[in-house]
C-alpha cells in the first residue's frame, strides 16, 4: 500500500536549506541591532537604540522587498534552481562584509548584498516546494512542516551566536554567518537531482504542457477568477502588513528596554545571563514543536465534514494570538511596579507570539501556491513577502516613535489593533472566500456535503 504521507527528498532539500539560510539571518537581524549600539570599546559602533532598529528593521525590509525582483525573474527568464546558489553565495559574501564592518557605511553594503541574495533565494525555494507536490491538499502541512526547518535553523544560530557574541565578538559571529552561507549553496546544488524538472524553467511555462499550448497560455488573459485570486491574495498581504509590522517590533523592546544596560526585566538565571538573542531562540523552539502539531490539526480539520479552516479565518486567528502577546507585554510593565519584570513574563509573551506567527505565516505560502494563477507563481509569491518589506520598512522607525511614550500605554494601543484586525478578518471571511472559490467548486464541494 503506497504512503500517501511520504514527502519527495526534494522537500528536505529545500527545507534544509532554509535551516542553513535562516541561521544566518536570525543571528545578523539581532547582531545587526546589538552590534550597532555596543560602545566601540566593546566592538561596536556605539550609536543610539533607535539606530540600531532602523538598521536592523532595513535588513528585515529590503530582504522582503528583493525577491520581488527575483520572482519576476524566474517566472520569465531563469529557472528557480539556478538562482538559488546564486543568491546564496551572494548572501555569504555581505556576511563577510559584515565581518570586517568598521562603519555603518559598510554595515548598509552587507545589508545590500544580503537582500539580493535573498532575493534571488528565498521565493523560488518556496516556489519550487510547491510545485513538488501533486495534492493540493498536502501543501498546508509540508509548509507548516518547513517552517519547522526554518526555525530549525534560527534556533541553533541564535542560540549558538548568542554564546558566540560574549566569548568571540561580534565580527566573529558574522563570519560564521557568511561560511554557513557558503555551505548551503553546496548542499543545494547536490540536490538538483532530486528536485527532477522542478525549477528548471521559467514558471510561467507549464511544465506539463505542449510547446504550442505553452505559447498560447502566455499569451491568454487572466480569467474572472483568476483575477479574484489575486485580488484575494493582496488582500490578504495588507493584514499581513499589520502583523508583521507588530511581530518585528516585539524584538526592539526585548533587546533595549527588557534587556541592555538598563534592563527592566531579571535576565540572571542562578549566576548566568541570559543573552538577550535567546528571545529568538524561544521562538525558534516553539515553532520547530509547534510545526508537526499545526500540520496535523490542518490534516485532520481537514477531513471534517465541514472540512478545514478556511485561510482567511486562519490568518484571523493568528492576528488575534498576537494581539494576546501584545497584552502579556504590556501587563509584564504594569504588574512589575518599579522592579525588575520577572524573565517568566518575556517567556510567556514569546510563546504567545510565536504560536500566532506559526498559524498566520506559513499558511500564505499554502494558499498562494493553490490559487494563483501559474505563470505568476513567483509574482504573487512575492506580493506576499513584499507586505513584510512595507512592515520591515516601519518597525524601526515605529520603536523609535514608542520611545515618547509610557512602556505599558503604548503596548495595549497595538494590542487593540492586532485584536480588531483579527475580528475584521474572521468577519469577512465569508465574502472573502467567494473571491477564491467559483461556481463550479462551490458545486462541487455542496455534492460533497451532501453524499
Amino acid at each position: 500500500m503506497e504512503n500517501t504521507n511520504k514527502r519527495p527528498f526534494g522537500f528536505y532539500v529545500c527545507s534544509f536549506a532554509f535551516s542553513l539560510e535562516r541561521f544566518a539571518f536570525y543571528s545578523a537581524k539581532w547582531l545587526i541591532a546589538v552590534f550597532v549600539v555596543a560602545t566601540v570599546a566593546k566592538g561596536g559602533l556605539g550609536l543610539t537604540p533607535a539606530d540600531g532598529a532602523k538598521m536592523s528593521a532595513n535588513l528585515v525590509a529590503f530582504t522582503y522587498a528583493a525577491p520581488l525582483i527575483g520572482g519576476i525573474i524566474s517566472d520569465r527568464f531563469i529557472g528557480a534552481r539556478y538562482l538559488i546558489p546564486i543568491g546564496m553565495i551572494l548572501m555569504g559574501v555581505g556576511y563577510l562584509v559584515g565581518w570586517q564592518a568598521s562603519s555603518a557605511s559598510m554595515v548598509y553594503l552587507m545589508i545590500i548584498l544580503v537582500s539580493i541574495g535573498t532575493g534571488l533565494f528565498k521565493c523560488q525555494t518556496n516556489a519550487i516546494t510547491g510545485r513538488l507536490f501533486d495534492d493540493p491538499r498536502k501543501l498546508d502541512a509540508a509548509f507548516s512542516i518547513q517552517y519547522s526547518f526554518v526555525n530549525f535553523g534560527s534556533f541553533f544560530g541564535t542560540t549558538i551566536i548568542g554564546l558566540l557574541a560574549v566569548t568571540k565578538g561580534y565580527a566573529f559571529c558574522f563570519l560564521i554567518c557568511g561560511i554557513m552561507m557558503f555551505i548551503d549553496a553546496i548542499w543545494f546544488i547536490f540536490g538538483w537531482r532530486f528536485l527532477g524538472e522542478t525549477g528548471k524553467k521559467p514558471f510561467k511555462i507549464d511544465e506539463h504542457k505542449e510547446v504550442k499550448e505553452k505559447k498560447q497560455e502566455e499569451t491568454k488573459p487572466l480569467t474572472t477568477i483568476e483575477r479574484k485570486r489575486v485580488a484575494a491574495i493582496i488582500l490578504v498581504s495588507f493584514f499581513s502588513v499589520v502583523f508583521w509590522v507588530f511581530w518585528y517590533l516585539a524584538y526592539m523592546p526585548v533587546y533595549f528596554y527588557w534587556g541592555g544596560d538598563h534592563a527592566a526585566a531579571n535576565w540572571m538565571i542562578g549566576n548566568f545571563q541570559v543573552p538577550t538573542i535567546w528571545f529568538d531562540s524561544l521562538n525558534a523552539f516553539m515553532c520547530i514543536t509547534l510545526g508537526p502539531v499545526l500540520g496535523k490539526l490542518w490534516i485532520n480539520l481537514a477531513k471534517r465534514p465541514q472540512g478545514d479552516l478556511s485561510m482567511f479565518k486562519k490568518t484571523a486567528l493568528g492576528m488575534l494570538l498576537l494581539g494576546l502577546s501584545y497584552v502579556i507585554f504590556a501587563m509584564a510593565d504594569v504588574t512589575r511596579g518599579g522592579h525588575l519584570a520577572p524573565l517568566a513574563w518575556i517567556i510567556a509573551f514569546g510563546i504567545v507570539l510565536s504560536l500566532g506567527e506559526m498559524v498566520f505565516s506559513p499558511l500564505g505560502n499554502s494558499f498562494i501556491t493553490k490559487f494563483a494563477p501559474a505563470r505568476l507563481l513567483s509574482s504573487m509569491m512575492s506580493v506576499w513577502v513584499l507586505a513584510v518589506f512595507f512592515a520591515g520598512k516601519s518597525y524601526g522607525w515605529l520603536y523609535e516613535f514608542t520611545l515618547k511614550f509610557k512602556f505599558s500605554s503604548v503596548y495595549f494601543v497595538i494590542a487593540a489593533i492586532a485584536i480588531a484586525a483579527g475580528i475584521i478578518l474572521w468577519l469577512l471571511d465569508k465574502k472573502l472566500n467567494s473571491l477564491v472559490i467559483n461556481d463550479e467548486e462551490s458545486h462541487n464541494k455542496g455534492e460533497e456535503l451532501k453524499a
